[in-house]
């Protein structure tokens, strides 16, 4: 598989090491200065491009992707919640293909499966009340991050007495505080924190007056999600549409 890479940061370069570790080849890659690229033969020999830039570049970058027929897998988050519908159109009938996740780690899909399971078992048991808190490295740009907000999501379509979720404190990388915990009683409050390197730490916590159940996934490095980009890659290069984490764990389970 030949494999155009947009973004060649820290996550480019260790989905560049996965990907040639599985027999791929890059063949293109293009960051913020030769974005001209994206003319380029060596772009237009690629069979997908796997794309993790900026909340503010994304969808530039898979616009042009689909002006030349490329199929996109992209990681970029802060962006999808306004443009998904639009997204979600322009891949009708195969007529374009972006595989889109949040995050692209194996163990947070199994992990987001798990939390569905619990919001389902909760609805039986009103007294706990659920909040998530993620923690992530200081370059991070947007808070929530777009995996506390599609877990979210995967609790509230299954949790009847929560319909929505609410920012929370934001703790800055020199432990300012910003934000409120107070948030409607429908709404799940999503706490975000920004220290270190943190690869991302995701919390969910069901709440009672006399105990607490919590589910915790932690990434050690960036690795499980390069690999997951890459599997996310070769699933995509034969299939058409818009496609999801769900699409590839049915596919490997």
């Amino acid at each position: 598989m030949k494999i155009a890479l947009i973004g060649y940061g820290k996550m480019g370069h260790e989905i560049e090491r996965i990907a040639l570790s599985r027999g791929h080849d890059v063949v293109c890659r293009i960051d913020i200065d030769n974005m001209q690229d994206f003319d380029s033969p060596a772009f237009r020999s690629a069979d997908v491009a796997i794309e993790f830039t900026a909340p503010t570049q994304a969808y530039g970058n898979i616009l042009k992707c689909f002006s030349k027929g490329m199929k996109v897998v992209s990681g970029s988050t802060g962006w999808m919640e306004q443009h998904n519908e639009e997204m979600k159109y322009l891949c009708r009938d195969g007529e374009n293909t972006l595989f889109w996740s949040s995050n692209f780690s194996i163990g947070v899909a199994l992990f987001s499966r798990v939390s569905e399971y619990l919001a389902r078992l909760m609805n039986g048991y009103p007294m706990y009340d659920v909040s998530m808190e993620e923690v992530h490295h200081i370059h991070k740009l947007d808070a929530p991050s777009g995996t506390a907000i599609t877990l979210a999501q995967g609790i509230i379509d299954n949790l009847d007495r929560k319909t929505g979720w609410s920012k929370g404190t934001l703790t800055g990388a020199d432990g300012t505080v910003s934000g409120s915990r107070d948030n409607a009683p429908q709404d799940i409050r999503i706490d975000s924190v920004r220290e270190g390197e943190i690869a991302g730490i995701h919390v969910i916590e069901y709440d009672s007056s006399s105990d607490f159940i919590k589910i915790i996934h932690s990434a050690k490095d960036r690795s499980g999600l390069a690999l997951g980009a890459v599997l996310a890659a070769e699933y995509t290069v034969s299939r058409k549409g818009f496609l999801t984490m769900n699409d590839l764990m049915d596919s490997l389970s």
